[in-house]
């Protein structure tokens, strides 16, 4: 979930063989396959205290808030009534703080509650420790493995300018 640090830029490679864009191809398969599998397990084993995109959506308050309902929704690659509903619900909760935003009269300015500042420690910290027993049933050479491809996995994280 956007709960990662920020990696740095790399150098871009070099092209890619038949052969490499092959091998790369297949590795990318199964990343894809096991980060998501992964992500879906801890979304079920947190038997989904907030839905995905009430989360996200949450998150990006977080990092990015104070925001207006059309620049959340675009950030969340959604439609500005979809958000609507979204904010609707997690208002309902009391998750969310909507204020007038200062600089003009007709618009609502989106920050994150004390009560949703709360559950997104609580959800972090559940679905931290969640991963933390799967760790937890790998050898010691597995656990180094992953911590050695740690830099590489948050360098997938950066976006293509």
């Amino acid at each position: 979930m956007a709960d990662t640090p920020h990696a740095t830029s790399q150098p871009a490679a070099h092209p890619a063989s038949s052969g490499e864009l092959e091998t790369l191809t297949g590795m990318a398969a199964r990343l894809r396959l096991a980060v998501g599998r992964l992500n879906r397990r801890i979304r079920i084993d947190d038997h989904e205290s907030v839905p995905p995109l009430q989360l996200s959506a949450l998150v990006t308050v977080e990092q990015h808030g104070p925001l207006r309902l059309s620049e959340l929704a675009k950030r969340e690659a959604v439609t500005a009534p979809t958000m609507s509903r979204v904010l609707s619900a997690l208002d309902e909760q009391g998750l969310v703080v909507r204020a007038p935003d200062p600089q003009d009269a007709r618009g609502v300015l989106i920050t994150l509650s004390p009560t949703g500042s709360a559950r997104l420690a609580e959800t972090r910290n559940h679905r931290t420790a969640l991963v933390a027993r799967r760790l937890a049933r790998l050898d010691d050479p597995q656990r180094r493995a992953l911590a050695e491809a740690l830099p590489a996995l948050e360098a997938l994280l950066v976006d293509d300018d």
